[in-house]
């Protein structure tokens, strides 16, 4: 697989873009994805995209780590996103948990059953599971959850489109 959409530039990038590039290297130890490397040839995309922080810290006031690894997880798989996919692998395998021998809560399972009725088919999530949901969070934390998914969505999406490289730290976890 070749990306189709060259890294941005940074000698030649805006100051802006630049900026944006700098603050995200500064905020993960110098490191930049190659995802938002290529988010970053167009500065509006990258920010709307980068409105995923802000949700991940709402999703986090009322749930846990891996709880949202398992969410995040489960929308890329049913997506087929590798990058995402492998991304919140290690994830799971940097909170402690080992993953080949995973155990899933109820609310985890929860979590990973809306995950997938939204990938598989957002028009048609049974009723039922929305029964499910309320029996555990508030209206407010399934729009949070809801509005999370379809940022996770559209990140899978841009990965999958633009042929978005996997980054070297994610390539041990094709194995596990």
């Amino acid at each position: 697989m070749s990306k189709i959409i060259e890294y941005v530039d940074y000698a030649k990038a805006s100051p802006e873009i630049k900026a944006a590039y700098d603050k995200q290297a500064d905020s993960n130890g110098g490191y930049v994805t190659n995802m938002k490397k290529t988010l970053l040839n167009n500065l509006p995309s990258y920010k709307a995209l980068m409105e995923w922080f802000p949700l991940r810290a709402e999703l986090l006031k009322f749930i846990s780590e891996k709880e949202f690894a398992v969410f995040c997880h489960s929308i890329s798989s049913e997506n087929d996103c590798l990058l995402c996919s492998l991304y919140f692998r290690k994830e799971l395998s940097e909170l402690g948990f080992d993953l080949n021998n995973l155990e899933f809560s109820d609310r985890e399972l929860l979590l990973e059953k809306y995950a997938k009725a939204i990938v598989k088919d957002a028009n048609n999530v049974p009723v039922l599971l929305f029964d499910e949901l309320k029996k555990v969070f508030s209206q407010e934390q399934i729009v949070a959850l809801t509005a999370f998914a379809s940022i996770m969505i559209a990140t899978n999406l841009i990965n999958k489109i633009l042929k978005v490289e996997l980054d070297g730290d994610l390539i041990a976890y094709i194995k596990q």
